[in-house]
């Protein structure tokens, strides 16, 4: 690999990671002049606390901003030639930005937005099969974060599989275990309170922003 191909490769990387750390949702909440979502629930800046601060269609919007920012760092990667590597870690990197923000002080979100906008990318039939699975958790139990963990395994088993049988990228196989480990991780303490039934259950019918004086 000659040096303007690994300065691309690493500029790219680095890149997703400013990208990923754009905290959607809280300047969504803020344009809206409703609660930092850092304030509500978790503490976290992601889908789940939108929707506590400012309601379905904003926490909608943050959603739909914060998955654009999975997409556009894998097709950055793949428009500038750098190949499957560099798309799988612009993509793992990305989720890492939006979790440790480099605009928040290192807090931020879970990364299950932006990793699924990733995986639209590079599998859409799997980015789209995850979505019912995700819902249905979500409706029956009211847990976000059990529909998120649930749709991250199943969508990594399914890339792991698809691309092994198929011949697809060694990456792609990799991203599979890299990207499900990161969001697992990143919401060991929704684990832990799902394990000892303290977990908070999502209300989709109303937001937490306070009523105005």
């Amino acid at each position: 690999m000659d040096l303007p191909s690994v300065v691309r490769d690493v500029a790219i990387v680095v890149a997703a990671y400013f990208i990923g750390g754009i905290p959607w949702g809280v300047v969504v909440a803020r344009l809206a002049g409703g609660p930092d979502p850092r304030t509500l629930g978790s503490g976290r800046t992601g889908g789940a606390n939108v929707l506590r601060a400012v309601g379905p269609r904003l926490a909608l919007t943050a959603g739909l901003l914060d998955m654009l920012k999975g997409v556009v760092v894998v097709l950055l990667a793949r428009l500038l030639g750098a190949g499957p590597w560099v798309e799988v870690a612009a993509a793992a990197v990305a989720i890492v930005g939006h979790t440790f923000s480099p605009y928040l002080g290192f807090k931020g979100g879970r990364g299950v937005s932006v990793g699924w906008g990733s995986l639209l990318v590079l599998a859409p039939v799997i980015a789209f099969a995850i979505v019912p699975i995700y819902l249905v958790i979500l409706l029956v139990t009211g847990y976000s974060s059990l529909g998120s963990l649930v749709g991250s395994l199943v969508a990594g088993l399914s890339l792991a599989a698809t691309t092994l049988a198929n011949g697809g990228p060694t990456a792609y196989v990799a991203y599979a275990v890299v990207g499900t480990a990161l969001i697992w991780l990143f919401h060991l303490d929704n684990i832990r309170r799902l394990l000892a039934g303290t977990e908070r259950k999502l209300d989709l019918r109303r937001s937490e922003r306070p009523p105005p004086p």
